[in-house]
This record gives structure tokens, C-alpha cells and sequence, in this order.
């Protein structure tokens, strides 16, 4: 004991948060205060999700500007940026950056973090209306070799030739909206505002958001029950749970593997 306080051992730590070999761990308490402490912090972590869900809301009221026509190089040569929302009518883009010439292991460590954690993000999304594609500011062939090195099964595109920036370089995720032929760029973030990556995450950065019934969103912009796009029908159509429990369709992600057997080995085709 020294100064009343318990210096611990690397077993039972004292309450300074340090053993008795200097080691950096948390401070040990009793259970109780070990609860009050963290109902304090719960209680700021709820008010820390409120605030993101109502800069949510101001996202969804953001107004857009237009995007001039440009194309991007695909694996099937030029195509049009009003092609790559795939017939939806949304789009979110993730702008990889990328070293022309360089090998795999020289290529930007942020970017591959990044985008490691949604390589299977896109089903989810389509069953809201939202595709979802990396750009890559190198060119196609080396993309395309880099997407297969790492088992992508997103679509990629070079943006390398584009010099809007609404469009063209890295290190940004971006979300459009397409008007028929006509494509609107709604929100646009970068450094710190793209390593908080999920489905969700992703979606509350489009102009419809989530497209759930509890989100403050403008009058007339589509919604429906909580969670309903987390089960699909096999044309990819959210069908959720039913008012009795039943579960139709299939958890979205399922869709994606081979086959899409069912476990008692019959078929949801």
C-alpha cells in the first residue's frame, strides 16, 4: 500500500489502473461501481446516437447539384456514371485510392481497411434501391487485378480520366441520385468521414436514408416497417417478418451464396 492506494499485481490491478509491473490496464472496482459507471456513460452514448440519427435527418434534407455526363472505365470499357446505379436509383461510390504501377502490398493501407469491412455490403443496399460501386483513381487493368487479388465482389471502375471531383480521385465515399439520364450528387464525406463503415452506416448517408418508419425524414420520401430489408423475396423485394411472426423470403445476405439452399436441404427458388 502506498499513499492508500492498492499498486495491485499483474493478476488484480490496482485502482490506478496499473499492476505491479507498470502494466497499463483498467482500474478493478467493485461490481456496483463498476454499474453506476457505466449507466453514467450509457446514458451519453444514447445521446450520442440521437444527435447521429438527427444529423441523419438534416443529410435527408440536404438539397443536391447536377452531375455533367462523364464515364468511368468498367470490364466493359467506357460506361456511362448513369449506368453504374444498375437500373436503381441510387448509387453510393467508394473512391479508392490507388498507385498506378505499384504492387498490391504498396497500395493505400486506409482505403483497404476501409472498404474490407463492406466487400458483402452491396445486397443489403440493393434491397433498398442502392447500388453500390468503388471507383479507383488507376487504371482499369490494374484495378481489376487488385479487386480479384482481394475477392471483391463489388463492381470496380476507373475514375482515373474524370476531372469533376464530384466523381474523379480518392478517398471519399459519395452518394448520387439519378433522375432518369440525369445524375445529382446529394453527399460527399472524406478523412475521418469514411471509417465508420457499415450497411446501415452507408445508408444514412443517402438522400432516402434508411427508408424505415421511424426516421424524421421530409413528407413523401419512402418508408417502410424496421428492419423489413433484412429479409428478402428472391427478386431482392424487402418482406421483413409478418403481423404473426411468419418470416418469408430469406435473410438478404443468403441470396449471395451458391445455390441459395435452404438448411433442410430444399429450395427457396
Amino acid at each position: 500500500m502506498s499513499g492508500g492506494r492498492d499498486a495491485g499485481t499483474p493478476e488484480h490491478p490496482g485502482a490506478d489502473g496499473h499492476g505491479e509491473d507498470g502494466e497499463a490496464v483498467p482500474p478493478v472496482v467493485d461490481r456496483e461501481t463498476w454499474r453506476r459507471r457505466r449507466e453514467a456513460l450509457l446514458l451519453r452514448e444514447k445521446a450520442h446516437t440521437r444527435e447521429g440519427d438527427a444529423i441523419a435527418a438534416e443529410r435527408r434534407r440536404l438539397p443536391m447539384t447536377e452531375v455533367a455526363p462523364v464515364e468511368l472505365v468498367g470490364p466493359e470499357g467506357p460506361t456511362p456514371l448513369v449506368d453504374v446505379f444498375d437500373g436503381r436509383e441510387q448509387l453510393i461510390v467508394y473512391r479508392h485510392m490507388f498507385y498506378d504501377g505499384e504492387p498490391f502490398d504498396r497500395q493505400c493501407e486506409g482505403c483497404t481497411h476501409n472498404l474490407w469491412n463492406i466487400r458483402d455490403a452491396w445486397p443489403y443496399l440493393n434491397a433498398r434501391g442502392v447500388s453500390f460501386a468503388v471507383f479507383g483513381d488507376g487504371p482499369y487493368e490494374e484495378l481489376a487485378r487488385f479487386r480479384t487479388f482481394m475477392d471483391y465482389t463489388h463492381p470496380w471502375y476507373s475514375n482515373q480520366q474524370v476531372e469533376d471531383p464530384a466523381v474523379g480521385g480518392g478517398g471519399h465515399i459519395t452518394c448520387y441520385l439519378r433522375r432518369r439520364n440525369r445524375v445529382f450528387l446529394t453527399y460527399s464525406t472524406t478523412g475521418r468521414g469514411v471509417e465508420k463503415l457499415s450497411t446501415l452506416d452507408l445508408l444514412d448517408l443517402t438522400p432516402y436514408g434508411r427508408q424505415e418508419v421511424w426516421e424524421d425524414s421530409p413528407a413523401g420520401w419512402p418508408q417502410d416497417p424496421t428492419h423489413s430489408f433484412l429479409r428478402t423475396d428472391v427478386s431482392g423485394r424487402a418482406v421483413g417478418v409478418g403481423d404473426h411472426g411468419e418470416r418469408p423470403g430469406r435473410p438478404t445476405a443468403q441470396w449471395t451464396r451458391p445455390g441459395v439452399p435452404s438448411t433442410d436441404g430444399g429450395s427457396d427458388a
